[in-house]
């Protein structure tokens, strides 16, 4: 999704780089993100907003948004050789893992940067300030 993008998602995305030749980043549409379920005000930055940000990074080569609940069609299309994720999913729930080691690619889980969430972002923003 990559609402209100930080270095959690910067790390994650420079490791995926390190992966391959190339990164190719799928980034939810505002429809597939509110259909994710984390509230009615997600995302918070729309599509155009987000995928803009995202191809600005060094380590981003392609983005593409995608409309479906999944990454499966675009998985299926692209074929990557390499599939990264963040450690917080587990093997059996990445979807379009079993396809890509399927025609012999790799997929990756990568560490998250601890305490870097747009979850935690936002509670801290919504908190109120004393004084």
């Amino acid at each position: 999704m990559f609402d209100l993008l930080h270095t959690g998602h910067v790390t994650l995305l420079e490791a995926a780089r390190a992966e391959g030749d190339a990164l190719v980043v799928g980034v939810n549409s505002d429809a597939s993100a509110r259909r994710l379920g984390k509230g009615a005000d997600r995302p918070v930055v729309a599509e155009a907003q987000r995928a803009r940000v995202v191809a600005a990074l060094a380590s981003v080569d392609c983005v593409v948004v995608f409309d479906e609940d999944t990454p499966l069609a675009l998985i299926r299309r692209i074929r990557p050789d390499v599939l990264v994720k963040g450690a917080d999913y587990q093997r059996n729930d990445i979807v379009g893992g079993d396809e890509v080691e399927g025609w012999g690619g790799r997929v990756v889980r990568v560490p998250l940067v601890k305490d870097k969430s747009t979850t935690s972002l936002l509670a801290k923003l919504r908190r109120p300030r004393d004084g």
